[in-house]
């Protein structure tokens, strides 16, 4: 799951009830998304789930589904096809205008790429459209049926191993993904396509990426996902797609509404369900993301709660050094903090007092160095260190601070 996450059900094109996950934003939400998922993959693969965090991470509510027979949405497998699966996004999109807003971004993985190019033209809200490895050719998917694919015109139908599972794969899947045209659908998509794909795709090579590319009109852009498998399975590499497509997303969408308007800041911080720290952080307009290292179970993709404060001390210093320059008139060369945060001794704590040096217990200890280009006298240099001491968050820091907390369902 990925930020507040709801389970929702819906018809697919044969009436059959298809499993999905909506993945909302912690605050204002921007727009919805629609999210393809890769040939005989689910809605809970790591790239989807990937993605998905990412783009709540910039305000955009993601709807990842399981199509037809596939994961847990109802149908038979066997009965579907390249056709089935656009029908499914074709209801999907229709399930999101109905209750909440039709999709304004498309995104599909594999053959679930190749699905959004196809139907994208058909849901007018849309605009703008992502794949990740996706195939030029649907027909490009028969390759993966070996020497079955040779018993299944035979026969009629023929089960395929496909990623370790068994399925009944019939004619006219085949016959289906042979009449479908990829490139006449990306040469006519009008909307701004972005590519993402692996060099190294022994599934789908990356030869398919240049084909849609060259199909495409522009804006059209192309991204390198450099040493990555077709399927993303290393959580890195998913969530580097996810920040390309959320980063390349925000041009084609509503500007952010800012999360706190009173003169009080508002910051608010909620869990992912992303390994095991991680939160989702709203300050403003501004989101991003707060974990620990690897060392100590998180997956490093933010700053730790202790880097931030260490960030707002460093910040808060150097934008009070600025706004002191400029009122005095006088030139300071660009500014550079460095903040460290460490737990000592009270008695090894130099800028302590010899009362508190005598405590036995742990204190907080920041260090902060300020760079400045260019010469800096002695003067100024004490003068920088005075200045630095008058910032709000330093003082805030020395001072005792009340928390007020409220607990609420």
């Amino acid at each position: 799951m990925a930020f507040n996450t709801q389970r929702l059900q819906f018809p697919g094109h044969s009436g059959a009830i298809l499993a999905a996950r909506l993945d909302l934003p912690n605050g204002p939400l921007r727009a919805y998304a629609i999210f393809a998922h890769c040939f005989t993959c689910s809605k809970d693969f790591v790239a989807a789930r990937r993605v998905a965090a990412e783009l709540a991470r910039e305000g955009v509510g993601v709807l990842r589904f399981d199509f037809t027979g596939l994961g847990s949405s109802g149908g038979e497998f066997a009965s579907t096809n390249f056709s089935s699966n656009v029908a499914d996004l074709l209801s999907a999109a229709d399930y999101l205008r109905q209750h909440y807003a039709a999709p304004s971004l498309l995104i599909g993985h594999s053959l679930g790429g190749a699905a959004v190019l196809a139907v994208a033209r058909d849901i007018p809200e849309v605009r703008a459209v992502a794949t990740i490895g996706a195939p030029a050719d649907v027909g490009h998917v028969l390759k993966n049926f070996g020497a079955s694919l040779e018993e299944i015109e035979k026969s009629g139908s023929a089960d395929v191993n496909l990623a370790a599972r068994t399925f009944l794969i019939r004619k006219q899947f085949v016959e289906d993904a042979r009449e479908q045209r990829i490139k006449a659908a990306v040469s006519s998509l009008k909307k701004p396509l972005l590519i993402l794909h692996a060099p190294l795709d022994q599934t789908v090579g990356i030869e398919n990426a240049t084909e849609i590319f060259l199909a495409a009109k522009h804006p059209k852009s192309f991204v390198s996902l450099d040493k990555a498998d077709h399927l993303l399975t290393d959580p890195e590499d998913a969530a580097f797609a996810g920040r390309i497509i959320s980063g390349w997303l925000t041009r084609y969408l509503v500007a952010d509404t800012p999360q706190g308007t009173q003169p009080i800041e508002h910051v608010r911080v909620m869990e992912t369900g992303e390994g095991k720290f991680q939160n989702a952080v709203q300050a403003g307009g501004h989101r991003l993301f707060a974990d620990e290292p690897e060392t100590v179970g998180g997956l490093d993709s933010g700053p730790s709660p202790y880097d931030f404060l260490s960030i707002a001390l460093g910040a808060c210093t150097s934008m009070t050094l600025r706004l002191y320059a400029e009122h005095k008139g006088f030139a300071l060369g660009r500014i550079g903090v460095d903040v460290s945060h460490a737990k000592i001794h009270a008695k090894d704590c130099e800028e302590c007092t010899e009362s508190e040096r005598s405590g036995s217990a742990r204190i907080d200890h920041f260090e902060r160095v300020i760079s400045i280009d260019g010469e800096v006298s002695e003067e100024l240099r004490g003068k920088i260190v005075e200045i630095a001491g008058k910032c709000p968050v330093h003082r805030t820091l020395e001072a005792v601070a009340k928390i007020k907390t409220v607990v609420k369902s």
